[in-house]
């Protein structure tokens, strides 16, 4: 990569820097953070304006603008001020930028010796001609004569205002931005029989926008919004895989629109390049039930039958590989239950004290936006002392679309305690059970459920006779 003589580009940019003259700095800043890697800031600020045509520079702004967003309000004289153009000026003062403007002009090399920079930078390397005609090839160009006009030191939003009035006017600037985001993590701490636990919620808060927002009014928007050009997504939080201890909540929730904005009741610097955690809620004493549930063709079961293949239903099936037995823990969003805040989507991790006293790491899950009064259910890991089988002992074809399948389902504890399993099977078209060892519950449609007691160091089966119509 090319560099620049420092004391000439200190110079030359002492001679290009654009003044912002007429232009106060940011005197109150607000940033809405939406989850998905954008934002909306308002900027406020005080301009000395002239009657007739008024040019204004603003630096100091996101270098991710979305340019179509922009939006100058003069909020002290809303109908004497209009905006005849607006540009958002972001070819930055850099050396490849530089030199990219100076092709044809003669630039300078550490020796001394100058000649004619024939081609851009990014081209497989620099191409300079010498005053005796011979051709540099990959040239090292250090000096340059002159800055090219067009280059900014920062990101510069440039107005055009027609003024009625003169004097100092209070303006805001709006803007979308993207490179900045938030996300919600959320620690858990199981007592020690898993009835209860303590929550504690944390924003994580990135910028990479390529400015810092000082002092600024934060609210955090969650919820699906909707934004027609969807935009890359960049990773930008570090990993945080500690149990924080829980602090006071800082933010004030409400609903709005379709949403739910959190903000912040003190105002707070998101630096460039920062990675900030505030807490966002905490909770005591919140009663879980945990499970373990057994789903034996979990795996497949969604193509056990595919019309129109001319192919019976399960064909080829006897005998499930999957021997897992899952457990999740169950609780209630709701004020009743120590909670009742609407949770925005994130990663919950799972911690529970050992019988030494150490915090030890159990599980994780993520949860989608939640509203209060509304159940989660964290599935966190599978039991490694309780195991589970599954075949099927029967299959008979009764008639044309009508066949009658026998179910074997085994689960061994070999626990010091007695436990409580939900086994969960999937049914499809119209089904009936015409026989069956255990009683079970209707969950939905397709999906029933047989809660069986497995004794410490025992084995539970469950047998039934599924008959289906399709």
């Amino acid at each position: 990569m090319r560099t620049l003589c420092y004391v000439i580009l200190l110079s030359l940019l002492g001679a290009a820097a654009c003044s912002a003259a007429g232009v106060s700095g940011p005197q109150a800043i607000s940033i809405t953070v939406y989850n998905d890697n954008f934002a909306l800031v308002k900027d406020s600020r005080t301009v000395q304006l002239e009657k007739g045509v008024n040019a204004i520079d603003v630096e100091d702004v996101s270098a991710q603008i979305d340019a179509t967003s922009v939006l100058f309000k003069c909020l002290s004289a809303p109908n004497g001020v209009t905006v005849l153009e607006q540009n958002y000026q972001y070819d930055l003062i850099a050396p490849d930028n530089i030199l990219r403007k100076l092709v044809g002009e003669r630039v300078w090399f550490d020796d001394g010796k100058s000649g004619i920079l024939l081609n851009p930078p990014g081209s497989g390397g620099l191409v300079v001609k010498t005053d005796d005609g011979k051709l540099v090839m990959n040239a090292s160009v250090r000096q340059v004569d002159r800055m090219p006009d067009g280059l900014r030191p920062k990101p510069t939003l440039n107005w055009m205002l027609a003024s009625d009035v003169s004097g100092e006017q209070k303006t805001e600037i709006s803007y979308l931005t993207s490179g900045v985001s938030w996300k919600a993590d959320y620690v858990a701490l199981v007592n020690a029989d898993d009835s209860a636990l303590d929550l504690s919620g944390w924003v994580t808060l990135a910028n990479t926008s390529g400015a810092t927002y000082k002092d600024a009014k934060l609210t955090l928007m969650a919820g699906d919004v909707r934004r027609v050009q969807e935009q890359a997504r960049r990773e930008m939080f570090k990993n945080v895989d500690m149990a924080m201890p829980a602090a006071a909540p800082q933010f004030e929730e409400k609903s709005f629109f379709e949403y739910h904005i959190y903000t912040m009741a003190r105002p707070t610097t998101i630096a460039q390049n920062e990675t900030k955690q505030i807490s966002l809620l905490g909770a005591s004493n919140v009663n879980v039930v945990k499970r373990y549930i057994y789903d034996g063709r979990k795996t497949w079961w969604g193509y056990w039958y595919r019309p129109g293949r001319g192919e019976d239903p399960g064909r080829g099936y006897d005998t499930s590989d999957y021997h897992k037995v899952n457990l999740t823990l169950e609780f209630k969003n709701s004020k009743e239950n120590h909670m009742g805040m609407p949770l925005p989507k994130g990663k919950i991790r799972v911690y529970k004290l050992d019988s030494d006293g150490s915090q030890q790491f159990i599980g994780e899950d993520m949860i989608d936006h939640t509203p209060r009064n509304e159940a989660l259910k964290l599935y966190i890991g599978d039991a490694f002392d309780v195991v589970g089988d599954h075949k099927r002992i029967n299959y008979t074809r009764i008639a044309d679309g009508v066949y009658e399948e026998t179910f074997e389902i085994k689960i061994r504890n070999h626990k010091e305690s007695d436990i409580q399993v939900s086994v969960v099977e999937h049914v499809w078209g119209d089904w009936s059970i015409t026989a069956k060892s255990t009683e079970f519950k209707k969950i939905d449609a397709s999906t029933i459920e047989f809660p069986v007691k497995v004794a410490k160091d025992g084995e539970t089966v469950i047998t039934y006779t599924l008959r289906t119509k399709w």
